[in-house]
């Protein structure tokens, strides 16, 4: 290459386009023949492109896969069979490099008897209609003294996001937990055996007593995955409204009845004055109703009705007032999702 660009350089080419034209640069091939001797390629590429001096042989690296996999290395990893031929008094190679050559030979599989690990999502819970799942979760409230709290119990229906069951108590058990569930359970008249309730692994939740109670109303329980925080993310997000919403007190609650009173004015004002941003801000009352139709055709109509007297003014479709239809609860990566709606904004 270097004969090649001196001799475009004596026929009257500049250096610089003549090692463009070999996809060098001009510091390179003054590099190569810096004091006027021909010297090595430094580049990076051309390094990696040598084979190191310490490399196995293509005979070494044969010799160290047929080891690995004799009778009584085949089941074991890189990491047993090492030592083990150290106490025999023999080395071959590390254990990384027994990976890098198990993985160019195609061998780099689970070793053993046992079923190599697996990551299984849940299968996703959707909701088409009221009263088919229910989240809940507890949250801490405030009281005047530092460090005790009050201990609210929510219960919320995935598909129309209502607040079907709540209770404010001084302690956190699963004996409370039951008897909300259960009220609510009657006050909604609810068909046990269409029903689940989700939660995350509190100790309340899998208490005896509120399983107990699950198995005798014919209630499926549906618990969150061991080490996930996000689960359960309808309750929590409700639990963000709660406690972010312009009503909530600055100061902690004075007493258990105080906190009860503006809990139950919280939950009116949910359920029947909320517009929820996730179900196209109808109110929880009037999806769990079935009222959200009607509501979002007289919208609809609305729109039209602008576009019509004022064309110039929209340069497309009006805005969407359509139900979103079912609630997926789990539903996976946006990709792997089809129709069903993952939003849990409040």
């Amino acid at each position: 290459m270097i004969a090649w660009i001196n001799e475009a350089c004596a026929a009257g080419t500049r250096r610089e386009p003549a090692c463009a034209v070999l996809g060098l640069t001009l510091r390179s091939v003054q590099r190569w023949v810096a004091d006027g001797e021909l010297k090595a390629d430094g580049r990076q590429a051309a390094a990696q492109r040598r084979t190191p001096a310490n490399a196995f042989t293509p005979d070494e690296r044969a010799q160290v896969l047929a080891m690995v996999n004799r009778p009584a290395f085949a089941d074991l990893s890189p990491k047993q069979i090492v030592p083990r031929l150290a106490d025999q008094g023999e080395y071959r190679a590390s254990e990384s490099t027994i990976y890098r050559m198990l993985r160019a030979a195609g061998q780099l599989s689970h070793r053993g008897k046992a079923r190599p690990p697996t990551q299984r999502r849940p299968a996703p819970l959707v909701a088409t209609g009221p009263h088919q799942i229910w989240t809940w979760d507890i949250t801490y409230l405030t009281t005047p003294v530092r460090g005790t709290f009050y201990y609210l119990y929510l219960i919320l229906d995935l598909f129309s996001r209502k607040i079907v069951g709540w209770e404010v108590h001084a302690q956190e058990s699963a004996h409370h937990a039951a008897q909300v569930f259960r009220l609510a359970y009657q006050r909604e008249a609810v068909d046990g055996n269409a029903l689940t309730l989700h939660s995350d692994n509190g100790a309340p939740m899998k208490g005896a007593t509120m399983l107990a109670t699950l198995q005798r109303l014919g209630v499926v329980p549906s618990f969150s995955r061991p080490a996930v925080s996000n689960d359960n993310p309808y309750s929590e997000a409700l639990f963000r409204t709660v406690k972010y919403t312009p009503a909530y007190p600055d100061g902690p609650f004075t007493g258990l009845d105080a906190a009860r009173a503006w809990v139950a004015d919280f939950v009116t004002w949910y359920n029947e004055q909320h517009c929820h941003s996730a179900i196209r801000f109808v109110t929880p009352g009037q999806r769990h109703r079935g009222e959200e139709q009607a509501v979002l055709q007289q919208r609809t109509a609305v729109y039209e009705n602008a576009r019509a007297q004022h064309p110039s003014r929209w340069s497309g479709a009006i805005r969407n007032w359509t139900p979103i239809g079912p609630v997926s609860l789990n539903p996976g990566k946006p990709s792997d999702q089809e129709g069903g709606n993952s939003n849990k904004n409040t």
